[in-house]
């Protein structure tokens, strides 16, 4: 690879986390806008919702900031949905981080700015996890039936 900065990979790396879901997002410098998931194009993800819940991060911000951009993004842990939230958070962490390490502050901050006008959960991670069992009882909060006859 020549000294050249030009040449240089331009890419980020980064997380989103849903209950015990993991995405890990690359954003990488491209020619044009390429979007797969776990090695599938973002197209052929079913069902609809659960795409249409992924390309919000995407849709939020405009063509402008992802036109050029390849994103590959590798989910595991959990179940469909929560998939589908881990991948939205990372992708939207993934831009931000990319616009900020390539860019200027000031498009970091519009980006920003866009997505926690629209969801705060782009952003910042969903504290919420599942309650444990407890002893004595049919679940987390739910007793068993008294019965004095």
């Amino acid at each position: 690879m020549p000294a050249d900065k030009s040449y240089a990979l331009k890419q980020v790396q980064t997380f989103g986390k849903k209950k015990t879901a993991i995405a890990v997002a690359t954003v990488t410098k491209a020619a044009q806008c390429n979007i797969k998931v776990n090695g599938v194009p973002l197209q052929q993800i079913l069902p609809d919702t659960l795409r249409a819940k992924i390309m919000e991060a995407i849709t939020v911000v405009g063509s402008k900031y992802y036109s050029r951009l390849r994103i590959d993004v590798a989910v595991h842990g959990g179940g469909q949905v929560s998939q589908a939230y881990a991948a939205r958070q990372a992708i939207a962490k993934g831009l931000i981080a990319f616009f900020q390490k390539y860019h200027n502050e000031v498009e970091k901050a519009a980006l920003k700015d866009k997505f926690l006008a629209y969801d705060k959960f782009l952003l910042i991670a969903d504290p919420r996890r599942c309650e444990p069992k407890k002893w004595g009882r049919h679940s987390a909060r739910t007793r068993f039936t008294k019965s004095y006859r």
